[in-house]
């Protein structure tokens, strides 16, 4: 294969399935992506793709060639990401992802620590999805849960969140409050993910039937609006809670709630000035999160 251009064209055909996508993330014309797509069949004597109304579909073919492609663009990303982590200033480009729901406690983070540094580029990334540190599809990476034990990753504890099960004032004045622990007759917000590895939604759907959980979502700020909204009874970090007077709370935090928050960097990039600063800049700021301890 003598033409990148064309492969990198075919595994973004195949990663989003539409020629618009292709071209939008490539930063060309959709005739483009057309031309580089037959090109390279023609070139392998095979289709790639079955073209249909709604995109186009890998073939077999394809997808070996998406398989292929995708392991040299994440290694490219990889190296692209260690070269632009290995200056001694902090420019360019600062890469953190987290998970959804702590952007109020991170973006005054990464806006001070920008003010700081004026050329730097933040780039804040959430999604359901682990990004690849080994990858280089970050800098730095804030986790929760039990401590990552990815190899080659450099963990370092952030900050314990407390949780507690609240209601809002409005859903109170209507249903009640529960006595002690005993559920029956309330209703209950909870993500629509029977799997979800969040101890406090565990303990409840131990607690509850499937049929008290009424309000369900994949969407982390959605079970926060629900909740504010009356929709029923739901789990909030404590610091929100705590400043909210529409809510009530129906059971304090309890330990085993809690969500440990984790720093999570690759010994690649651990020691760059741009990460260890960044680091350094965090931890001492989360001092600050008196709610959170």
């Amino acid at each position: 294969m003598d033409n990148w251009d064309e492969i990198r064209t075919a595994f973004q055909v195949a990663r989003l399935g539409t020629v618009s996508g292709a071209a939008e993330v490539l930063g060309v014309h959709h005739a483009t992506v057309i031309r580089h797509i037959d090109a390279l069949e023609r070139r392998l004597g095979t289709r790639l793709f079955q073209r249909h109304a709604r995109g186009y579909t890998p073939t077999e073919a394809g997808r070996d060639l998406l398989t292929v492609a995708q392991t040299t663009e994440e290694q490219f990303a990889q190296l692209q990401n260690r070269i632009k982590g290995q200056g001694e200033t902090v420019q360019g480009e600062l890469v953190v992802t987290s998970i959804a729901g702590v952007a109020d406690l991170l973006v005054p983070v990464l806006t001070e620590f920008q003010a700081r540094w004026p050329a730097l580029i933040v780039r804040f990334l959430t999604d359901m999805r682990l990004f690849r540190l080994d990858y280089g599809e970050a800098h730095v990476a804030i986790r929760a849960g039990a401590a990552p034990e990815e190899p080659d990753n450099v963990v370092q504890p952030l900050v314990r969140l407390k949780t507690g099960l609240y209601a809002a004032r409005s859903y109170v004045a209507t249903h009640g409050l529960p006595v002690t622990e005993d559920f029956t007759g309330h209703r209950f917000i909870a993500p629509d993910n029977e799997a979800s590895r969040a101890p406090f939604y565990r303990w409840l759907r131990e607690r509850v039937g499937a049929d008290q959980l009424l309000f369900r979502t994949t969407e982390p700020a959605a079970l926060e609006a629900a909740l504010r909204q009356g929709a029923g009874i739901g789990f909030l970090s404590a610091y929100r809670a705590e400043a909210d007077d529409g809510l009530v709370e129906v059971l304090p935090p309890r330990p085993e709630w809690d969500s440990a928050l984790w720093i999570v960097t690759h010994v690649d990039l651990h020691r760059t000035r741009k990460v260890s600063a960044f680091v350094a800049h965090l931890k001492e700021a989360a001092k600050a999160w008196r709610l959170c301890t």
